[in-house]
């Protein structure tokens, strides 16, 4: 009889351990699963052309290009003062004295540097692609829109491209359904446009690199207030 209960005990103890293994390998397992599902994401992508990323710019649902007369060229504003922007997101207006690094490609929701720095970069001629919380959240549009981030990772002023977050603290939402934005400060390809300086919007309803391509072609960093500034 002391044996009998020496035995179920012993079964009872292996039940327990292999219970507890198992519980670790799916904590792990669960807790490797995104950073898998990212890598291989982005190894799929990472041998795509720029224009072959995300889905085609039909597909995406991408507007027309809205143009509307741009105001704020050199209105610099004391870093941390609080601006505020009529549209979401912004293509100019008021901004900090000094722009995000020309470095930095992508940013996520927690360590996008405030509109302020952004808004200078757009006087710089950069064009920034904007995610809203929609795509955020989704792992497949996440690794696109990193991945086009990535095609513009160079210093030189032809890679003036950033992709960073739009989030309800920023303002409102993207209109009509739209989950991606594109904006572009622009002067006409001339600083002598007598039509003035000019904000640049194109919405999305999903990212499309081809959609990224024909903005960035239609309005390349020369065509900016401040081209030959980093």
């Amino acid at each position: 009889m002391r044996r009998e209960q020496e035995r179920a005990e012993k079964r009872r103890t292996l039940s327990i351990v292999a219970g507890a293994v198992v519980v670790a390998l799916l904590i792990i397992g669960a807790a490797s699963y995104p950073l898998l599902r990212d890598k291989l994401n982005s190894s799929e992508l990472a041998g795509k052309d720029l224009a072959s990323l995300g889905v085609s710019a039909t597909a995406a649902g991408c507007t027309e290009v809205t143009v509307k007369k741009a105001t704020g060229n050199s209105d610099h504003r004391p870093e941390g003062s609080k601006l505020t922007y009529a549209d979401s997101p912004p293509a100019d207006g008021p901004h900090y004295p000094i722009p995000a690094p020309i470095s930095r490609k992508f940013y996520a929701t927690n360590d996008r540097p405030p509109l302020g720095y952004l808004v200078h970069n757009l006087e710089h001629g950069y064009s920034i692609l904007w995610y809203d919380q929609t795509v955020a959240k989704d792992p497949e549009q996440l690794a696109v829109v990193k991945e086009i981030g990535k095609k513009f990772d160079g210093n030189t002023l032809d890679d003036k491209f950033i992709v960073a977050p739009w989030t309800a603290e920023d303002g409102d939402p993207f209109p009509d359904g739209a989950h991606v934005a594109l904006t572009h400060w622009s002067m006409g390809d001339t600083n002598g446009n007598p039509k003035g300086q000019l904000g640049i919007t194109q919405y999305c309803t999903r990212p499309s690199g081809q959609a990224v391509a024909d903005f960035v072609k239609d309005y390349p960093y020369s065509d900016s207030p401040e081209p030959g500034a980093a």
